[in-house]
């Protein structure tokens, strides 16, 4: 089994490279585009995530033996395409939002630049990596705002698919989360891991006591006890007894939780373990943590809700082609027209206009017949946005790995402090703030 990444793709995209080939089209310089119409869920900003293990991704996006076999035997497209394959390497470039930065609709978070084939056989690989993480990290951005100081932990890996759960956990760490319970996640992306015992460790002993004391054992009496499997009163004082008032902490994972996490925490007091901290962990999302903001909890633990995008697990991006050159070589907009799925072609420059710090809208500058693009220097009340990922085929490796995970969060945590407060309510509503399509001078 190889390990390339070119067979994640939809076969239109295929066909569509193969019938360029035949006319002649194949080589047009060509800008695609990654966008999102409107946000999901009538959120009021989205995050990006993804971008980072798209890149690595992409360095594996090769037509090997295995791949062009199978094209082959099941007649997916003609000999010069798998020629044309064999030798396939991304060439062109890429730009967009860093990974970690705020979206809104109409946002280019992501420009492909290159021929026609270079770039059109990307479109399944790249939506598929953004619509995913970008979903999680946009929920999991909001249970960080509501759950202010307090430390989020995602444990959501029964919740989601093998590698989707590896995926998921990085990109609820670069939205605010500070641990996962994956241990891939933390081998590949250097994100802390956490985590305890399940109910079953409970279970497994004659008694809650000799489960309890053979956990302190194990891992010190800073660990932290789950204390819900029969009665919750009962299993606290028993924790107490067993470990000492230095208990490190004790789980809720049921029940009426600012309730049951109010009792628990006099329970505590009275005992004397004034310093034992209580995590909850029961079908956790943005609106249960919200309304625990005021109940003695230190920490949550969050599983299908954050892996899941809270409702919403994907971002709606599209991927679509906004430019390319005609048979003379002059560059021309193109766009889709179709009822309330309209895009505005032309390449784009995209700058977080500010005023006082504080994000008043997306301005998103079009050239349309590609006059220079805006820099900075021409939005002194903005933020320049873009970055490249890619030049020539030869891939930034600063945004991959541990560090670029690493560096997406610590962006992240960073822009947030841009948004307005009307963009931090959970409810639904319109974009915290408008994108502007302007044109290029």
């Amino acid at each position: 089994m190889t390990t390339s990444t070119a067979l994640l793709t939809d076969r239109y995209e295929l066909t569509m490279l193969a019938a360029a080939l035949r006319d002649g089209t194949a080589s047009r310089p060509s800008v695609f585009e990654l966008f999102s119409r409107r946000l999901s869920g009538g959120r009021r900003f989205g995050v990006v995530a993804g971008t980072g293990r798209l890149l690595t991704l992409l360095r594996e996006f090769r037509f090997g033996d295995d791949e062009l076999r199978f094209l082959r035997d099941n007649d997916v497209v003609d000999a010069e395409s798998l020629t044309y394959l064999e030798n396939y390497r991304f060439t062109g470039s890429i730009r967009g939002y860093r990974e970690g930065e705020l979206y809104f609709p109409g946002s280019p978070i992501l420009t492909v630049e290159g021929s026609f084939a270079d770039a059109v056989v990307l479109e399944t690989l790249a939506l598929s990596v953004l619509n995913h993480d970008s979903a999680v990290a946009t929920a999991a951005s909001r249970m960080s705002i509501a759950a202010g100081e307090r430390p989020l932990a995602e444990m959501g890996s029964r919740r989601a698919a093998e590698q989707s759960a590896v995926a998921a956990a990085r990109a609820a760490y670069i939205a605010g989360f500070r641990a996962t319970s994956n241990l891939e996640a933390g081998r590949r992306w250097g994100i802390p891991t956490m985590g305890t015992a399940a109910h079953s460790w409970t279970l497994l002993h004659e008694t809650e006591e000799e489960a309890f004391r053979s956990q302190i054992d194990s891992l010190g009496t800073d660990t932290t006890l789950l204390v819900d499997t029969y009665d919750i009163r009962t299993g606290v004082e028993t924790a107490i007894r067993v470990a000492g008032t230095g208990l490190g902490g004790v789980r809720i994972d049921s029940g009426d939780l600012p309730i049951v996490a109010a009792e628990v925490r006099a329970q505590l007091d009275e005992l004397g373990a004034t310093g034992t901290r209580i995590t909850v962990t029961s079908d956790l999302d943005e609106y249960a943590i919200a309304a625990l903001a005021a109940s003695p909890v230190d920490a949550y633990g969050v599983g299908t809700s954050v892996v899941t995008g809270s409702g919403y697990p994907t971002a709606s991006m599209v991927y679509k082609l906004v430019a390319r050159q005609d048979p003379s070589g002059a560059w021309i907009g193109v766009a889709k027209a179709s009822t309330d799925k309209a895009s505005h072609g032309g390449r784009k420059a995209a700058f977080r206009t500010l005023v006082d710090g504080v994000a008043e809208a997306e301005t998103v500058v079009v050239s349309d017949g590609f006059e220079e693009l805006d820099t900075p220097a021409e939005h002194a009340d903005g933020r320049a946005l873009q970055t490249t990922f890619v030049e020539g085929g030869e891939i930034d490796t600063a945004f991959e790995g541990a560090e670029g995970t690493a560096s997406a969060r610590a962006h992240h945590l960073r822009v947030r402090e841009e948004l307005p407060v009307r963009a931090l309510a959970l409810s639904k509503s319109d974009p915290a703030i408008p994108t502007v399509f302007v044109d290029a001078s």
